[in-house]
Protein backbone atom coordinates (compact mmCIF):
# COMPACT_ATOMS: atom_id res chain seq x y z
CA UNK A 1 0.00 0.00 0.00
CA UNK A 2 1.58 3.28 -1.09
CA UNK A 3 1.13 6.47 0.83
CA UNK A 4 0.34 8.71 -2.11
CA UNK A 5 -2.19 6.87 -4.29
CA UNK A 6 -5.30 9.03 -4.55
CA UNK A 7 -8.66 7.35 -4.10
CA UNK A 8 -11.35 8.29 -6.57
CA UNK A 9 -14.41 9.52 -4.73
CA UNK A 10 -13.54 10.81 -1.30
CA UNK A 11 -10.36 12.71 -2.02
CA UNK A 12 -8.57 10.64 0.62
CA UNK A 13 -5.21 9.09 -0.11
CA UNK A 14 -4.05 5.62 0.86
CA UNK A 15 -1.75 7.33 3.34
CA UNK A 16 -4.92 8.81 4.84
CA UNK A 17 -6.40 12.11 5.88
CA UNK A 18 -5.54 13.60 9.27
CA UNK A 19 -8.04 15.57 11.37
CA UNK A 20 -7.33 17.85 14.31
CA UNK A 21 -9.82 17.14 17.10
CA UNK A 22 -10.04 20.34 19.12
CA UNK A 23 -13.70 21.33 18.65
CA UNK A 24 -16.88 19.29 18.57
CA UNK A 25 -17.56 20.31 14.95
CA UNK A 26 -14.58 18.18 13.90
CA UNK A 27 -16.36 15.02 15.06
CA UNK A 28 -18.95 15.25 12.30
CA UNK A 29 -16.19 15.85 9.72
CA UNK A 30 -14.43 12.66 10.82
CA UNK A 31 -17.68 10.69 10.73
CA UNK A 32 -18.53 11.88 7.22
CA UNK A 33 -15.04 11.12 5.90
CA UNK A 34 -15.16 7.62 7.40
CA UNK A 35 -18.61 6.95 5.95
CA UNK A 36 -17.60 8.16 2.49
CA UNK A 37 -14.48 6.04 2.53
CA UNK A 38 -16.39 3.03 3.83
CA UNK A 39 -18.85 3.27 0.95
CA UNK A 40 -16.02 3.72 -1.53
CA UNK A 41 -14.12 0.60 -0.44
CA UNK A 42 -17.32 -1.46 -0.65
CA UNK A 43 -18.67 -1.75 2.91
CA UNK A 44 -22.41 -2.41 2.98
CA UNK A 45 -24.85 -0.03 4.66
CA UNK A 46 -24.77 -1.86 7.98
CA UNK A 47 -20.98 -1.86 8.15
CA UNK A 48 -20.84 1.81 7.18
CA UNK A 49 -23.18 2.44 10.11
CA UNK A 50 -20.85 0.50 12.39
CA UNK A 51 -17.92 2.51 11.09
CA UNK A 52 -19.79 5.75 11.84
CA UNK A 53 -20.22 4.67 15.47
CA UNK A 54 -16.54 3.81 15.87
CA UNK A 55 -15.40 7.05 14.22
CA UNK A 56 -17.77 9.13 16.34
CA UNK A 57 -16.68 7.52 19.60
CA UNK A 58 -12.98 7.88 18.87
CA UNK A 59 -13.29 11.47 17.71
CA UNK A 60 -15.60 12.50 20.56
CA UNK A 61 -13.18 11.15 23.13
CA UNK A 62 -10.33 13.18 21.65
CA UNK A 63 -12.39 16.36 21.82
CA UNK A 64 -13.61 15.73 25.39
CA UNK A 65 -10.56 14.32 27.09
CA UNK A 66 -7.36 14.55 25.09
CA UNK A 67 -4.55 17.03 24.54
CA UNK A 68 -3.48 17.60 20.91
CA UNK A 69 -5.88 15.00 19.57
CA UNK A 70 -5.41 13.85 15.96
CA UNK A 71 -7.27 11.18 14.03
CA UNK A 72 -6.24 9.48 10.79
CA UNK A 73 -8.85 8.00 8.42
CA UNK A 74 -7.49 5.69 5.72
CA UNK A 75 -8.20 2.53 3.74
CA UNK A 76 -7.06 -0.84 5.07
CA UNK A 77 -6.37 -3.61 2.57
CA UNK A 78 -5.32 -7.23 2.68
CA UNK A 79 -5.42 -9.22 -0.53
CA UNK A 80 -8.68 -8.43 -2.28
CA UNK A 81 -10.47 -7.33 0.90
CA UNK A 82 -10.73 -3.65 1.85
CA UNK A 83 -11.87 -1.96 5.05
CA UNK A 84 -11.32 1.31 6.88
CA UNK A 85 -8.73 2.02 9.54
CA UNK A 86 -8.92 4.82 12.12
CA UNK A 87 -5.87 5.83 14.16
CA UNK A 88 -6.49 8.16 17.10
CA UNK A 89 -3.46 9.82 18.66
CA UNK A 90 -3.19 12.23 21.59
CA UNK A 91 -0.52 13.62 23.88
CA UNK A 92 -2.26 13.10 27.19
CA UNK A 93 -3.32 12.68 29.84
CA UNK A 94 -3.19 8.94 29.10
CA UNK A 95 -4.59 5.97 30.98
CA UNK A 96 -2.95 3.87 33.69
CA UNK A 97 -5.27 0.86 33.25
CA UNK A 98 -6.69 0.20 29.79
CA UNK A 99 -8.63 -2.88 30.93
CA UNK A 100 -10.46 -0.94 33.65
CA UNK A 101 -11.09 1.98 31.29
CA UNK A 102 -12.71 -0.38 28.78
CA UNK A 103 -15.51 -1.33 31.16
CA UNK A 104 -18.78 0.32 30.25
CA UNK A 105 -19.66 3.08 32.66
CA UNK A 106 -16.10 3.78 33.75
CA UNK A 107 -15.24 7.30 32.70
CA UNK A 108 -12.75 9.74 34.13
CA UNK A 109 -10.79 12.54 32.56
CA UNK A 110 -8.48 11.04 29.99
CA UNK A 111 -10.41 7.81 29.44
CA UNK A 112 -12.76 6.71 26.70
CA UNK A 113 -15.31 5.50 29.25
CA UNK A 114 -18.35 3.88 27.70
CA UNK A 115 -17.01 4.85 24.28
CA UNK A 116 -14.13 2.38 24.54
CA UNK A 117 -16.54 -0.43 25.28
CA UNK A 118 -18.63 0.48 22.24
CA UNK A 119 -15.56 0.63 20.01
CA UNK A 120 -14.34 -2.76 21.24
CA UNK A 121 -17.70 -4.35 20.42
CA UNK A 122 -18.16 -2.70 17.02
CA UNK A 123 -14.68 -2.72 15.51
CA UNK A 124 -13.33 -5.82 13.81
CA UNK A 125 -9.88 -4.97 15.17
CA UNK A 126 -8.85 -2.74 18.08
CA UNK A 127 -5.40 -2.20 19.55
CA UNK A 128 -4.24 0.46 21.98
CA UNK A 129 -1.33 1.72 24.00
CA UNK A 130 -1.51 4.37 26.70
CA UNK A 131 0.99 5.86 29.13
CA UNK A 132 0.03 8.35 31.82
CA UNK A 133 1.49 11.74 31.03
CA UNK A 134 2.31 10.82 27.43
CA UNK A 135 -1.03 9.97 25.88
CA UNK A 136 -2.86 7.25 24.01
CA UNK A 137 -2.74 5.67 20.55
CA UNK A 138 -5.78 3.65 19.45
CA UNK A 139 -6.16 1.76 16.16
CA UNK A 140 -9.60 0.52 15.07
CA UNK A 141 -10.56 -1.24 11.85
CA UNK A 142 -13.94 -2.04 10.31
CA UNK A 143 -14.09 -4.75 7.62
CA UNK A 144 -16.91 -6.14 5.46
CA UNK A 145 -16.72 -9.40 7.46
CA UNK A 146 -14.46 -10.87 10.14
CA UNK A 147 -11.17 -9.04 10.51
CA UNK A 148 -8.29 -10.67 8.62
CA UNK A 149 -5.13 -11.79 10.35
CA UNK A 150 -3.40 -8.80 11.92
CA UNK A 151 -0.74 -7.28 9.69
CA UNK A 152 2.95 -7.78 10.45
CA UNK A 153 3.86 -4.43 8.85
CA UNK A 154 2.31 -0.96 8.89
CA UNK A 155 3.36 2.64 8.35
CA UNK A 156 2.03 6.07 9.22
CA UNK A 157 2.90 9.33 7.43
CA UNK A 158 1.87 12.98 7.68
CA UNK A 159 2.68 16.22 5.92
CA UNK A 160 4.59 19.03 7.59
CA UNK A 161 2.59 21.89 9.06
CA UNK A 162 1.07 24.07 6.35
CA UNK A 163 1.34 21.52 3.51
CA UNK A 164 -1.57 19.76 1.84
CA UNK A 165 0.40 16.74 0.60
CA UNK A 166 3.11 14.58 2.15
CA UNK A 167 6.42 14.11 0.37
CA UNK A 168 7.26 10.99 2.38
CA UNK A 169 5.85 7.59 1.51
CA UNK A 170 6.03 3.85 1.85
CA UNK A 171 5.00 0.64 0.12
CA UNK A 172 5.10 -3.10 0.75
CA UNK A 173 5.14 -6.20 -1.44
CA UNK A 174 5.88 -9.92 -1.25
CA UNK A 175 8.94 -11.15 -3.18
CA UNK A 176 9.76 -14.87 -3.34
CA UNK A 177 7.71 -15.42 -0.20
CA UNK A 178 9.47 -12.68 1.76
CA UNK A 179 8.13 -9.29 2.83
CA UNK A 180 9.84 -6.35 1.11
CA UNK A 181 9.25 -2.77 2.23
CA UNK A 182 10.10 0.71 0.98
CA UNK A 183 10.35 4.03 2.80
CA UNK A 184 11.09 7.13 0.71
CA UNK A 185 11.47 10.87 1.27
CA UNK A 186 11.01 13.08 -1.78
CA UNK A 187 13.59 15.86 -1.85
CA UNK A 188 12.18 18.92 -0.09
CA UNK A 189 8.47 19.00 0.61
CA UNK A 190 5.17 19.90 -1.06
CA UNK A 191 3.77 18.72 -4.42
CA UNK A 192 7.11 18.12 -6.18
CA UNK A 193 8.36 16.00 -3.28
CA UNK A 194 5.09 14.06 -3.41
CA UNK A 195 5.59 13.47 -7.16
CA UNK A 196 9.05 12.01 -6.49
CA UNK A 197 7.68 9.74 -3.79
CA UNK A 198 4.77 8.63 -5.98
CA UNK A 199 7.28 7.71 -8.70
CA UNK A 200 9.39 5.74 -6.20
CA UNK A 201 6.33 3.86 -4.93
CA UNK A 202 5.28 2.98 -8.47
CA UNK A 203 8.80 1.89 -9.43
CA UNK A 204 8.97 -0.27 -6.31
CA UNK A 205 5.66 -1.95 -7.07
CA UNK A 206 6.73 -2.79 -10.62
CA UNK A 207 10.38 -3.65 -9.94
CA UNK A 208 11.49 -7.15 -10.96
CA UNK A 209 11.81 -9.57 -8.08
CA UNK A 210 15.24 -9.17 -6.58
CA UNK A 211 17.19 -8.33 -3.42
CA UNK A 212 16.99 -4.85 -1.84
CA UNK A 213 20.15 -3.55 -3.53
CA UNK A 214 18.81 -4.44 -6.98
CA UNK A 215 15.49 -2.78 -6.16
CA UNK A 216 17.25 0.42 -5.04
CA UNK A 217 19.17 0.45 -8.34
CA UNK A 218 15.84 0.08 -10.16
CA UNK A 219 14.37 3.00 -8.19
CA UNK A 220 17.43 5.14 -8.96
CA UNK A 221 16.91 4.66 -12.68
CA UNK A 222 13.13 4.89 -12.52
CA UNK A 223 12.77 8.29 -10.81
CA UNK A 224 15.47 10.22 -12.69
CA UNK A 225 12.82 12.55 -14.15
CA UNK A 226 11.83 13.75 -10.65
CA UNK A 227 13.71 15.91 -8.16
CA UNK A 228 14.88 12.67 -6.49
CA UNK A 229 14.37 11.03 -3.13
CA UNK A 230 16.04 9.31 -0.24
CA UNK A 231 15.02 5.65 -0.35
CA UNK A 232 15.58 2.49 1.66
CA UNK A 233 14.39 -1.03 0.91
CA UNK A 234 14.37 -3.88 3.42
CA UNK A 235 13.48 -7.53 3.05
CA UNK A 236 12.27 -9.49 6.05
CA UNK A 237 13.32 -13.14 5.69
CA UNK A 238 13.39 -15.95 8.23
CA UNK A 239 16.01 -14.95 10.75
CA UNK A 240 17.44 -11.95 8.92
CA UNK A 241 16.83 -8.44 7.58
CA UNK A 242 18.42 -7.48 4.25
CA UNK A 243 18.72 -3.72 3.84
CA UNK A 244 19.90 -1.20 1.23
CA UNK A 245 19.43 2.54 1.17
CA UNK A 246 20.43 5.84 -0.42
CA UNK A 247 20.12 8.99 1.62
CA UNK A 248 18.69 9.87 4.99
CA UNK A 249 16.15 7.12 5.65
CA UNK A 250 16.94 5.74 9.11
CA UNK A 251 16.61 2.04 9.87
CA UNK A 252 16.77 0.25 13.21
CA UNK A 253 16.42 -3.34 14.36
CA UNK A 254 15.04 -3.73 17.88
CA UNK A 255 14.91 -6.83 20.05
CA UNK A 256 14.38 -7.26 23.77
CA UNK A 257 17.85 -6.04 24.67
CA UNK A 258 19.23 -3.83 21.90
CA UNK A 259 18.61 -1.27 19.16
CA UNK A 260 20.89 -1.63 16.15
CA UNK A 261 21.20 0.99 13.43
CA UNK A 262 21.08 -0.15 9.80
CA UNK A 263 23.44 1.28 7.16
CA UNK A 264 22.27 3.56 4.33
CA UNK A 265 24.79 5.10 1.93
CA UNK A 266 24.93 8.81 1.03
CA UNK A 267 23.13 9.83 -2.14
CA UNK A 268 19.86 10.85 -3.79
CA UNK A 269 17.98 8.21 -5.74
CA UNK A 270 17.39 9.47 -9.26
CA UNK A 271 20.37 11.84 -9.26
CA UNK A 272 23.53 10.83 -7.43
CA UNK A 273 24.71 7.64 -5.84
CA UNK A 274 27.68 5.52 -5.01
CA UNK A 275 27.61 1.80 -5.72
CA UNK A 276 24.57 0.55 -3.85
CA UNK A 277 25.47 -1.93 -1.12
CA UNK A 278 23.26 -4.35 0.72
CA UNK A 279 23.72 -5.34 4.36
CA UNK A 280 22.32 -8.33 6.21
CA UNK A 281 21.43 -8.40 9.91
CA UNK A 282 20.33 -11.34 12.08
CA UNK A 283 16.79 -10.88 13.43
CA UNK A 284 15.39 -12.85 16.33
CA UNK A 285 11.70 -13.90 16.22
CA UNK A 286 9.50 -10.96 17.15
CA UNK A 287 12.21 -8.35 16.56
CA UNK A 288 10.99 -5.02 15.19
CA UNK A 289 12.26 -3.32 12.06
CA UNK A 290 11.66 0.44 12.32
CA UNK A 291 12.36 2.70 9.33
CA UNK A 292 11.64 6.42 9.14
CA UNK A 293 12.36 9.60 7.23
CA UNK A 294 14.38 12.49 8.62
CA UNK A 295 11.15 14.17 9.70
CA UNK A 296 11.50 11.88 12.73
CA UNK A 297 14.28 12.52 15.23
CA UNK A 298 16.31 9.32 15.56
CA UNK A 299 16.92 9.60 19.33
CA UNK A 300 13.59 7.91 20.18
CA UNK A 301 13.37 4.85 22.40
CA UNK A 302 10.57 2.41 23.22
CA UNK A 303 11.87 1.77 26.73
CA UNK A 304 9.49 4.23 28.40
CA UNK A 305 6.35 2.63 26.94
CA UNK A 306 5.43 -0.53 28.87
CA UNK A 307 4.20 -3.28 26.55
CA UNK A 308 4.56 -1.21 23.38
CA UNK A 309 6.92 -3.68 21.68
CA UNK A 310 4.13 -6.24 21.69
CA UNK A 311 1.46 -3.97 20.20
CA UNK A 312 0.49 -3.86 16.54
CA UNK A 313 2.85 -2.21 14.04
CA UNK A 314 0.29 0.59 13.57
CA UNK A 315 0.37 1.47 17.28
CA UNK A 316 4.18 1.39 17.41
CA UNK A 317 4.54 3.51 14.27
CA UNK A 318 1.98 6.10 15.40
CA UNK A 319 3.61 6.36 18.83
CA UNK A 320 7.07 6.99 17.35
CA UNK A 321 5.61 9.53 14.91
CA UNK A 322 3.78 11.35 17.70
CA UNK A 323 6.72 11.59 20.08
CA UNK A 324 9.69 11.86 17.69
CA UNK A 325 8.19 13.49 14.60
CA UNK A 326 8.84 17.15 13.89
CA UNK A 327 6.28 19.57 12.46
CA UNK A 328 8.95 21.29 10.34
CA UNK A 329 9.15 18.44 7.84
CA UNK A 330 7.11 15.62 6.33
CA UNK A 331 7.42 12.45 8.39
CA UNK A 332 6.91 8.73 7.88
CA UNK A 333 7.44 5.73 10.18
CA UNK A 334 7.24 2.07 9.09
CA UNK A 335 7.29 -0.86 11.51
CA UNK A 336 7.59 -4.53 10.55
CA UNK A 337 7.78 -7.53 12.85
CA UNK A 338 10.31 -10.24 12.01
Amino acid sequence: MGAVAVSRASGLVDGGLWFRLEESSAVSAVRRAAQELGAEVGLDEARVGTLAIVATELASNLVKHADEGRLLVRPARTGDVAGVELIAVDSGPGMSDLTRSARDGHSTAGTLGIGLGAIARQAGFLDMSSVEGRGTVAVAQVWPGPAPTAASVAAVSRAMSGEEVCGDGYATRVVDGGLQVLVCDGLGHGPLAAVATAAAVQAFRTAPAGPPAAVVEHLHRGIAYTRGAAVAVAQVDDGQIRYAGLGNIAGFLLDDTSRRGLVSLPGIAGHQRRTVREFSYPASPGALLVMHSDGVVDRWSLDGYPGLRGRSPQVVAATVLRDAGTRRDDACVLVARA
